[in-house]
């Protein structure tokens, strides 16, 4: 079966993720980061694309980038294939390192922007691993001291310099965003997509709210893309009362 072509984003920005094939570890150590960092950096500059944010997990990568010139596919190809030579020619492995087709996703507002340059910075803590400011391998540090990697004056601007930055990436808010709003949220992510929408109240305790708050948060839920299904299951609300709250 033919791949559907990618969206294109009438603003040139796009959130893209990097996977390792399978799932494997695509950075055993700080050298590996660094590489990587230096590829991406050569690869984008080379193509005339911006970076506006990144974050390096131990099996996949972040990255919204502005791309003007419609490279990205092939500013993609090449860092991950530069990096894939790398990576088997120091362990000594062999075949794909990344999937076979990164992901990306069009962002077409400033809203969505700033949601999507915040959602890469949190993957730490959503992880489990610690808070965003504290994480070294991401942009979030750039964004409150020197910019090495990341070109950050478009999302300073917007939000009014680095106290402005420090105070929209405070964990607790409600957070609003998935990465692809057109699909459908597949089993694996609906806690996730949750968490996104609820910040720290538990799913399970949806139900408890006032009824306003609670209708606010079913819907909240959909809006996002769970199925009614997801959200029974994740809240113990009941099917005919979701169903009923989000298709007023």
């Amino acid at each position: 079966m033919p791949r559907a072509p990618r969206a294109i984003a009438e603003s040139g920005f796009y959130h893209v993720i990097l996977r390792g094939n399978g799932k494997q570890i695509i950075f055993e150590d700080d050298a590996d980061r660094r590489a990587f960092l230096d590829l991406l950096a050569k690869r984008a500059a080379d193509a005339g694309i911006r970076i506006l944010a990144w974050c390096l997990m131990e099996n996949h990568v972040h990255l919204v980038l502005e791309d003007p010139t419609q490279t990205l596919s092939e500013m993609m190809r090449r860092l991950s294939g530069d990096y894939a030579q790398r990576f088997n020619r120091k362990s000594g492995r062999v075949g794909h390192v990344f999937e076979n087709r990164f992901k990306s996703c069009p962002i077409e507002n400033e809203t969505y922007l700033l949601q999507a340059i915040r959602y890469v910075h949190d993957n730490p803590a959503n992880a489990g691993v610690c808070p965003a400011a504290e994480y070294p391998w991401s942009s979030y540090r750039e964004y409150v001291g020197p910019a090495e990697i990341a070109n950050t004056r478009l999302v300073l601007d917007m939000l009014g310099g680095p106290e402005g930055f420090i105070a929209y990436s405070q964990p607790g808010q409600r957070r609003t965003y998935r990465f692809d709003r057109r699909s459908r949220v597949p089993e694996g992510e609906a806690s996730e997509v949750a968490r996104l929408v609820l910040g720290e109240l538990p799913a399970h305790e949806v139900k408890t709210l006032p009824k306003v708050a609670r209708n606010e948060a079913l819907q909240e839920m959909r809006n996002m893309g769970l199925s009614v299904r997801q959200i029974e299951r994740l809240t113990g609300v009941g099917h005919g009362t979701i169903s009923r709250v989000t298709q007023k």
